[in-house]
């Protein structure tokens, strides 16, 4: 049984753990292990303070085993900006179960948006095939993400210049 649970401020600290395991699995296979942060703490902090922003624990039989940072917007076209699945619990289903309970938790979201890097292969199958979104935008060096005007993502993530853009219109 899937639950969405609120993060409390001092569970922040294994959120922003757990992501960045999750997040480095995927770029430690594609181009190896450097090292460094994948996701660094400040990213993962801003989308904590994000105006609309809702942290949310994933929770499976009483254990957290991922979570996501949904933005929730008054015209109800919101963002998922963050979410992973730990390690450990892959291909179980989970992420599936968890974003239906999105789905649920937000019924009057029209439109949801989010954003993956292009190496990801499994995240475009999860978004695409899974969970019904579609993609619209391809960033990269000629056609840069406009939320990042001042520092694009290539300073912080591999392959950072280039990145889908997701979107699932909801029927209401």
């Amino acid at each position: 049984m899937i639950e969405l649970v609120p993060t409390r401020n001092y569970e922040r600290e294994n959120f922003i753990k757990n992501i960045q395991a999750a997040f480095k699995k995927a770029v430690v296979e594609e181009y190896g292990d450097d090292g460094k942060e994948v996701i660094p703490r400040e990213d993962v902090e801003k989308s904590f303070a994000e105006e609309g922003a809702e942290a949310l624990n994933i929770v499976n039989n009483g254990k957290v085993v991922g979570g996501a940072v949904v933005v929730i917007r008054p015209n109800n076209h919101n963002e998922l900006t963050l979410f992973y699945i730990n390690v450990d619990s892959h291909s179980k289903g989970i992420g599936s179960a968890a974003w239906r309970a999105i789905e649920r938790r937000y019924p009057k979201t029209k439109v949801w948006e989010t954003v993956t890097p292009y190496f990801e292969k499994r995240n475009i199958h999860f978004y695409i095939n899974k969970c019904g979104f579609h993609a619209v935008e391809f960033y990269n060096p000629h056609h840069k993400d406009p939320r990042f005007e001042e520092k694009q993502p290539e300073e912080d993530f591999p392959g950072g210049d280039y990145f889908f853009k997701f979107e699932k219109v909801m029927r209401q």
